[in-house]
């Protein structure tokens, strides 16, 4: 943090008021991020307060429109990396909502698997975050442990962990092995154990109470007027989840709650992202019970039947022209794409997340437009932290989850 002095000069006669310009960010480790706020303080009260963004923009629009739909997917890793997984399904959704493409049942539970694995990945961080940022450390430990093992899931997916690339247009690169499913099952086994101790540590402690009720709130309203979506429209008293309202990948065979506060401040966005973990472990439990009912060749299906779109297998690639022809002509962008244009959106951990996607049947995409969700709610964040303390105003950002890769794109 840096700062310096302002002196505000009053009437002749009255008394000299004296504020002090601060500095919050770019890189300042209580920001989780890189971006900045110029907050004017009364002592340690902020009485007004600047947001500035940009400052790892990547231009991830514009490097879309000159490469081919698949050399898009690594792009999206970079947005939301916490939940990374979810932006590259909502990348595979929109495309084959463009294409036509239809996938198989078993491709769709698969997805809800991972993409709500992502979903408590990104919610056990947020969290526990918001916990160290109020002084307890401990919860962080204890939830980030079970956020390696589903990295780990990810890893017998499809090789990566962070950054993960994941699934292919039409469904996934291979199938998933039996190491993952055990590893699924360990997780689901153990990780309400851990869920519950934490919920223990925070929910009635009277500090982190204190240090998280009424601050940063946010009404229905005024959420809606600015575009809220995900855990911090809902911790405002609005149900609202596109896996509900448009479902995608099979989500209405799914049964699950849509949890919901009242006050839109830092307790309820802790509350909400604590029951969606719940709810998330609920769901991926019947998506699991369904990919088990498929047996024999049902069993072995894991992407659709679209040769055109779909990546060959590599041993093929190596000993059959035909699959070598469909290769280079996929990844190269020179499969036909039909013109039109899509939007397509998922409900991300942070909220909604959409793909406006315009093609004039070149390779590339002609236009495409991110809806980021941490872009949308930043912009509120002055409203939220104005006449609030300085300690108050780095709890409210990571109640937040500000994603700054997400947020500059």
């Amino acid at each position: 943090m840096s700062y310096t002095e302002d002196h505000i000069v009053l009437p002749e006669g009255s008394i000299e008021k004296q504020t002090t310009t601060l500095n919050l960010g770019p890189t300042h480790p209580a920001t989780h991020g890189v971006f900045q706020n110029i907050l004017e303080m009364d002592g340690e009260r902020i009485i007004n307060a600047e947001s500035t963004v940009g400052y790892i923009h990547r231009a991830f629009e514009k490097l879309a429109e000159r490469r081919p739909l698949y050399q898009i997917t690594p792009i999206t890793d970079r947005l939301n990396y916490c939940s990374s997984p979810i932006n590259n399904m909502g990348w595979h959704v929109t495309c084959e909502k463009l294409l036509g493409v239809t996938t198989p049942k078993r491709v769709d539970y698969l997805r809800i698997i991972i993409m709500e694995l992502a979903r408590i990945s990104d919610h056990l961080i947020c969290n526990s975050i918001v916990g160290v940022d109020t002084g307890a450390y401990s919860g962080f430990l204890y939830l980030m442990q079970y956020r390696e093992l589903i990295y780990e899931i990810y890893e017998e997916v499809c090789g990566s962990r962070l950054t993960t690339n994941i699934g292919r247009i039409g469904g996934f690169e291979r199938n998933f092995t039996n190491t993952a499913f055990e590893k699924l099952e360990k997780f689901l086994k153990e990780y309400p154990r851990v869920l519950k101790e934490f919920e223990n540590l925070f929910t009635r402690n009277r500090i982190f109470i204190d240090r998280t009720v009424g601050v940063g709130a946010i009404t229905a309203e005024r959420a809606l007027s600015y575009g809220y979506t995900g855990p911090n429209l809902r911790s405002a008293g609005v149900d609202y989840d596109v896996r509900v309202h448009s479902p995608y990948c099979s989500y209405e065979d799914i049964d699950f709650t849509i949890p919901v506060g009242k006050t839109g401040d830092c307790y309820d966005k802790f509350l909400v992202r604590n029951e969606e973990m719940w709810q998330s472990l609920h769901i991926i439990r019947q998506a699991y019970a369904k990919v088990q009912a498929f047996t024999g060749a049902a069993s072995e299906v894991y992407h659709a039947d679209v040769p055109a779109y779909y990546l060959p297998e590599k041993k093929d690639v190596y000993t059959k022209m035909e699959a070598l022809i469909y290769h280079f002509k996929i990844i190269m962008g020179e499969t036909e794409i039909p013109v039109g244009e899509v939007y397509c959106s998922v409900e991300g951990a942070n909220g909604e997340l959409g793909y406006y996607l315009v093609s004039d049947g070149g390779r590339t995409p002609f236009r495409l437009h991110f809806r980021r969700p941490c872009f949308i709610y930043y912009q509120s964040y002055p409203e939220l932290i104005k006449d609030s303390m300085l300690s108050d105003a780095v709890v409210c950002m990571s109640s937040l989850n500000l994603i700054a890769g997400e947020l500059d794109a």
